[in-house]
């Protein structure tokens, strides 16, 4: 019988497996035991990176108990994967180990303005770059709310009198005073992307929309907004391949 040594596809299955395993037990501290389906069935619930891949480690869960199972001794197996389920494999273990920061689907720069500054200067930003939500602060820069196009066609709407809608002195803070609260959080740059997937799932567990995550050097939120993240943003297939 040939000899196999840890280069094999084997190998390197059971390597990439137990990396995950290993993050698994870090990251699930409410299972009944560290079995490695134990962590899968509980963790799934608040952890979106194991909601992302669950049904595929199931799989290799599967695999890799024919694999050991079938190992005759150290080094020495009998079933090989195959080099995609190889490379799969190790493609999750490094997302697991390293996952994606936030910043790899956010928005940057962000579009933030003053509540003193005029409206009309929100609308070339709107025109010229499609952007539908503006971070506000004073002069203090402390966070004052969210503007949205929506507010302001809104407030537009209310203002039309005989066809006509004078915006040369409107500022920011006369639309934004009666505006709704909007729900907002902020977290560090340094936040990986599957932490601001269950950031946006809590919300909705609390039937909460959650319109924008503003990133911030250490997630201040009275600090220089660095980029944001909005719904649609989750919605970007490529997002975690980036």
């Amino acid at each position: 019988m040939e000899k196999k040594t840890e280069r094999t596809q084997a190998g390197q299955f059971e390597v990439a497996f137990n990396r995950i395993h290993r993050c698994l037990k870090e990251m699930v501290k409410d299972a009944n035991n560290d079995h490695f389906v134990e962590l899968l069935n509980t963790g799934f619930k608040s952890h979106s990176i194991i909601r992302k891949y669950k049904n595929e480690l199931y799989q290799f869960a599967k695999l890799r108990n024919a694999i050991v199972h079938e190992k005759v001794d150290v080094d020495y197996y009998i079933a090989e994967p195959h080099r995609k389920v190889v490379n799969r494999i190790g493609e999750i273990a490094t997302h697991f180990e390293k996952p994606p920061l936030s910043t790899s689907i956010a928005s940057a720069p962000v579009f933030y303005y003053y509540d003193d500054a005029y409206l009309k200067d929100v609308l070339k930003a709107i025109n010229k770059f499609d952007f539908t939500r503006f971070p506000i602060y004073s002069r203090d820069h402390e966070y004052k709310g969210l503007l949205t196009s929506s507010d302001i066609i809104r407030w537009m709407a209310k203002q039309l009198t005989s066809n006509v809608i004078s915006l040369a002195n409107v500022k920011i803070q006369d639309i934004l005073r009666p505006n709704k609260k909007y729900y907002v959080d902020f977290i560090a740059e340094s936040t990986n992307l599957y932490e601001v997937e269950e950031l946006f799932d809590k919300y909705h567990m609390e039937d909460k929309k959650l319109q924008a995550v503003i990133l911030t050097e250490t997630g201040n939120r009275n600090s220089k907004p660095k980029a944001i993240i909005t719904p649609w943003d989750l919605l970007d297939p490529d997002a975690t391949n980036s």
